[in-house]
């Protein structure tokens, strides 16, 4: 083997340089004239500011972890904690501000130097949410450009040119920025942007709105976006838009600020034909999102997906989810008469779940008879592709014995398993174990041994080894043996068997099954 040749021209920078950045003290940098700030890179080629905007984070996350010390402080203590607090934030910010303006002056250029991953100090800055610091390389582009006068056109270009820059991901300060949910320097950035400035996707196919999308809580934000550019993009990954992630993070209030600028978004699919509405089905996510996703567009509850051709009212269904079920039928009635490529409807899903509910108990256990909505009722007698009714399939399920398409049924199920909605399996069904006749076998047998085993413990207990003693007195009556240690061995032993055998033959005839058919109703009520 060859000897590796050493890598050249590997950039770093001297440990007191590195400490001074990372810190912010300026003083080392005005004390040493002779620097040349555009050359000073670690071996990722972030400069002095990409190191500074770094490590302020884990700054602010240990002056956090300190301040929440305090909390365990005396009462008197615990009042001074939010303006120590705020007092600390306002030096850290007065102090990298300070900082971030003199390097600029020295040197304007590491502006716009980008480090390994093509990250501008911008990137970092929105990234971390530093909203005064965007604001400020903001202003010190403008001011590169053309000294400290007011922004024109060329100014504006410089900084539109700087806010569009994209690093190794595609990704701009404003996706950043988006992704870390600040709002303040959302709108730093949007302040000089063209509002017909399409924002393309990053290399994962999310847009700025997109990102946005994906985090709870952030109407405001959305708000933002949309109403600054003409035409935003709202794509994502796998064929989704903004409103596909608005409903996978089950946030309502994101949903309504979308559908205000874009109501045509409901029946958009992705590439598995899933709408808005099925991952908010399949999430059994609040109410209030199906809600809002069907007030604003109906149809989408009539919707069949590519693979199985499921609406959204099955896949609650199939998921167990009864009160979105309850939900989309009270706003849909009739779109309870879709079925999907197998036959299966409403009905069948909610026999496949068997879940010991109100609804479930009224539609089985009781024949169906005066259901509130007369399009369910029809559904009762209807086939799936095994020519099974849904009264048939929860029969064949919870059968002790074996049926003859039980095995198709429990396949099919099987398949349906394998099945992913916005990222999240199908939950497991609760089949009954393949192995229910062995195990009532050997339950059998084992209720034999016990009572066997009681019954030879229950002998030895009242014939006793050796026999008793017969002569008139004190001990007339006692065990001959009662001194001896294998004596008192074995009745230590015979009780305990005796006990434990009498406890398996309790347990076997109906304890354990009480309580294990409470525990279950528990489980499946409250759970599902």
């Amino acid at each position: 083997m060859g000897t590796e040749e050493p890598e050249e021209n590997v950039t770093h920078m001297d440990a007191w340089l590195y400490k001074a950045a990372t810190e912010g003290s300026i003083e080392v940098f005005n004390n040493n004239h002779r620097l040349q700030l555009e050359s000073l890179k670690t071996p990722n080629h972030d400069n002095v500011l990409h190191l500074n905007l770094a490590n302020q984070e884990n700054a602010a996350w240990l002056f956090n972890r300190i301040l929440s010390i305090i909390i365990f402080l005396p009462v008197h203590n615990l009042l001074l904690y939010p303006s120590l607090s705020i007092f600390f934030t306002m030096i850290k910010r007065e102090k990298r501000s300070d900082f971030m303006e003199q390097i600029l002056s020295k040197c304007p250029s590491l502006l716009l130097q980008t480090n390994a991953k093509g990250q501008t100090p911008l990137h970092v800055a929105a990234k971390n949410g530093h909203s005064a610091i965007v604001k400020l390389l903001i202003k010190s582009c403008a001011k590169a450009r053309a000294g400290d006068l007011e922004l024109g056109t060329d100014q504006v270009s410089a900084v539109r040119e700087m806010l569009r820059i994209t690093d190794q991901e595609s990704n701009t300060a404003l996706h950043e920025a988006a992704r870390c949910g600040n709002v303040e320097v959302v709108k730093a950035l949007l302040e000089f942007e063209d509002p017909d400035f399409p924002y393309s996707a990053n290399k994962k196919q999310e847009t700025p709105l997109y990102i946005a999308a994906k985090r709870r809580g952030s109407g405001r934000l959305l708000t933002l976006l949309l109403d600054k550019f003409k035409s935003t993009g709202h794509g994502g990954p796998h064929g989704r838009t903004a409103l596909h992630a608005a409903a996978m993070a089950r946030d309502a209030e994101a949903i309504r600020v979308i559908l205000k600028k874009k109501g045509n978004l409901t029946k958009e699919r992705d590439e598995d034909g899933h709408t808005p509405l099925h991952n908010a089905a399949h999430l059994g996510t609040r109410f209030s999102v199906v809600k809002e996703l069907l007030k604003r567009d109906a149809s989408a509850a009539y919707i069949g997906d590519k693979k199985r051709g499921m609406t959204p009212l099955l896949m609650a269904a199939r998921q167990g989810y009864l009160g979105t079920v309850s939900k989309i039928l009270s706003l849909c009635p009739d779109c309870c008469e879709k079925v999907d490529n197998n036959g299966l409807n409403l009905l069948h899903y909610l026999a496949f779940r068997g879940s010991s509910s109100p609804l479930e108990l009224y539609l089985f256990k009781r024949g169906g008879i005066d259901i509130a909505y007369g399009s369910i009722r029809n559904l009762m007698e209807l086939e799936d592709a095994f020519g099974m009714t849904p009264q048939e399939v929860y029969n064949a399920l919870r059968s002790e014995k074996h049926h003859h398409k039980q095995k198709q049924i429990k396949k099919l199920l099987e398949e349906i398993e394998n099945d992913q909605v916005a990222k999240e399996p199908v939950r497991r069904f609760p089949l009954r174990n393949v192995s229910t006749e062995s195990l009532e076998k050997a339950r059998n047998a084992h209720l034999v041994v016990a009572a066997l085993i009681a019954t030879v413990a229950f002998a030895a207990a009242i014939t006793i080894p050796g026999g008793l003693q017969s002569d008139k007195g004190t001990e007339q009556g006692t065990p001959l043996f009662i001194h001896e240690a294998s004596f008192k061995a074995f009745v230590v032993t015979n009780a305990l068997a005796f006990l434990f055998s009498v406890s398996a033959l309790t347990i076997h005839f109906g304890v354990l099954d009480t309580l294990l058919s409470q525990f279950s109703f528990w489980r499946r009520t409250v759970l599902i």
